[in-house]
Order: C-alpha cells, then structure tokens, then sequence
C-alpha cells in the first residue's frame, strides 16, 4: 500500500519527527498508515492510547467493554471525573480526539474472545496488549502468533512492571517466558493487590515507544528481551529471551486455533475425579443473617492489617493469609469457619488451605467485603 500524504497541518504538528534521522516524513507517513490495535483502555491502554495517537498513528482500534469507575482514575488517565459510568470507549474516543483529531478511532465494545479475536486483530498491523488478566494474554498471544502480528506486551503488579515484544518473526513469544498459566487465585489481580497509580502510565509508555520502533523498524527492540521494572528502587534490567522450539503456539506451531481461555486458565473448570471440590460460599446476605441469629461461626480475614484498617467486618479475627498456619491449633474441626478478602481471591486460596489442613466446614464470604459493604453494610469505607 502506498504511504498516505501529510496534509500541512499534519507536517507541522510532527514537525519534532520531521527533524529525527531514522523518522523523517516517510516515517511519519508510515506511522500515519499504520493500524495498531489496543487491547484494553485501562491503565496501560490509557498511555498507550494517548502517546500512539500524538505520535500520528492513523487508525488506533480499542477493544474493551467495561465503564468507568472513580477507582480508576488513580491511573488511567484516558478517563475524567466526568466520565464516571460512561463507556470507557466513549471517553477513549473523546480524549484521543482532543490529543489528536487527525486520528482514526475504531471502537469494539466487546471482551476480546475465541470468537471474534483473529477477525479483530487480522486488520491490524500490531496490538498493544494492556489487559489486566491471563486468559486474555495468552488469547491475545496465540491469536498474533496465529496471524503473524507483532504484540507488544506489559503487566504491571503493585510495584513492579514488565515490558516485550512477542510473536515477530525471528523472537519468542509469551507462552516461550510462561508456558503455562498459574493455578487460579495465586496471582492476585490489582483490585485485589493493590498497584501503584504512576506505574501503568510508565509501562503504557514504553509499550507505546516499542510499537513505533517495531512500524518504523527503528533502533533496538524489546524482541529476544523482557524489560523488568522496579519503580520502587527505580531500576530497570532485561532478561534475554529465546523462543523456544517445543513451544506450542511459535515453536512446534501445535496451536493452530483459538481455544477456550477460562478453561485453559482454570477459571471455568468442572470438578472431575480427583479434583479439588468447588469451596462453597455464603452470600453477604446469607452470612449477615447467620452471625445475627448466633450461629457458631469463625470469622477469618484473611487481609492485609492496613485494609483491615480501612474496614472490617465488625467480629471478624484478622489473619493475614501468609500466617494462616499460625492459627490452626485455636480452630475447631466442628465450628463453621467463614474467611473473606477483598474481593474473594484470596478468601477462596484461604479457604483452600484450612480444608487442606482438615477443616472441613469452611465456606468463602462471596464478593468478600467489598460486596458486604455494597449489599449490608455500606457505611463501611469502600476501596
């Protein structure tokens, strides 16, 4: 395809990439042809986004199907006050179209899935991959290494952020670092752990960088390489990467089609023989009445002593889920034992760990407090 023309207005705007060696107006030209996907307007999608379409990116495609909420305004920055319980495509488009109106948005108000990702991604030329869980980067992953697109790669976890490009011709791709995903609940997700506000916007950052070099075939990519950052100590080291030649997706090329995801990440399992059972749950609803009724419960929560001190739940025994062990010899195997968190991740690992040990009546509290606090208690502080 030829190159598209720069209109005067365009040649004065990236003026600073006109003057770069290695970009010029044929790189800038190349950038305004190109079609680079985002998988995600969150917190690394919000960098990405606005950077991509500064830098003159002509067509940027969103893909994501959630609303704004005020807990994400710490770090992504696409999204306002304002735009509180709109779409987060609606404010994508606007706030791209305020950094750059030369720019084509293409909105997709759907989870990428099995069904519908290599339609999506097939009419890009590279994805940034800002999604928040593992089902959609290895979903994203096979679907690139399927169709030969390049994906640039980058999670972020509390303090720390990681950074590659996958799925190119000669590099390696994600399932060559991690073959296989983590048992469901080790790794919590940020709502559950907690991430600090500054770090998407600095990994979003280096995504968008790595995607403009990866077009314009400029300088030294992230291929062969995963950047490691430490905003704490403010350190950066890489790793070298190699593909791996009995990988499924980019080595044996066993993966030819997309697959159930959830399933594959242990998120939409059945319980077969000599599987572990389903922990079972009390509604917040279902435990209020229970604990106002005298029922003969344990309480555990199973958070972190500075969430504890934002809100618990009045009768609750605080236990950190790492020192769970400590507890065992005051617990009864007779009395109901009820555990919550956050959210419910790490209510169900505790859950899992006290029926490991061989106590058997041992229940989750279901959406852990933050759903008790929207359903019975909500004068407790939400977070």
């Amino acid at each position: 395809m030829p190159l598209p023309p720069l209109s005067s207005d365009e040649a004065l705007r990236y003026s600073r990439h006109l003057l770069l060696p290695g970009v010029g107006l044929d790189g800038q030209r190349r950038l305004k042809g190109a079609r680079v996907l985002l998988v995600g307007a969150g917190g690394l999608g919000s960098p990405a986004a606005l950077y991509l379409a500064a830098a003159g990116i002509g067509h940027l495609g969103v893909v994501d199907f959630d609303v704004v909420d005020v807990t994400n305004l710490q770090r992504q920055i696409l999204h306002g006050t304002s735009d509180v319980g709109r779409s987060k495509l609606d404010s994508a488009r606007d706030a791209i179209a305020e950094i750059n109106p030369h720019v084509e948005v293409e909105t997709v108000e759907a989870r990428l899935d099995s069904a519908n990702a290599l339609e999506i991604i097939r009419e890009h030329d590279i994805v940034v991959d800002g999604s928040d869980n593992f089902p959609t980067r290895y979903l994203t992953n096979d679907a690139c290494v399927i169709l030969g697109k390049p994906n640039v790669y980058g999670s972020v976890f509390r303090f720390e952020g990681q950074a590659s490009v996958f799925a190119t011709a000669l590099g390696p791709c994600y399932r060559c670092l991690f073959r296989e995903p983590p048992p469901p609940g080790l790794v919590p997700s940020c709502a559950e752990a907690g991430v600090l506000g500054v770090l998407p916007g600095l990994v979003g950052v280096i995504q968008a960088t790595e995607a403009i070099k990866v077009l314009l075939g400029l300088g030294e990519s992230l291929v062969g390489r995963l950047l490691l950052v430490d905003a704490l100590r403010m350190q950066f080291r890489t790793l070298e990467l190699e593909r791996d030649p009995a990988c499924p997706a980019c080595g044996t090329r066993t993966i030819r089609e997309l697959i159930d995801y959830e399933e594959f990440c242990g998120l939409r399992s059945t319980v077969g023989a000599g599987e572990e059972p389903a922990i079972p749950e009390y509604s917040p609803t279902e435990l209020s009445s229970a604990l106002a009724g005298g029922a003969p419960i344990d309480l555990i929560d199973v958070r972190e002593p500075h969430e504890w001190e934002i809100a618990h739940i009045d009768g609750a025994r605080l236990v950190p889920l790492g020192s769970l062990n400590s507890i065992f010899p005051s617990l009864s195997a007779e009395r109901e034992i009820i555990v919550y968190c956050k959210g419910g991740t790490r209510g169900i690992q505790a859950a899992r760990t006290l029926r490991a040990a061989g106590f058997t009546h041992v229940s989750n509290l279901a959406g852990g407090i933050s759903r008790w606090r929207d359903e019975v208690d909500q004068s407790l502080t939400k977070y």
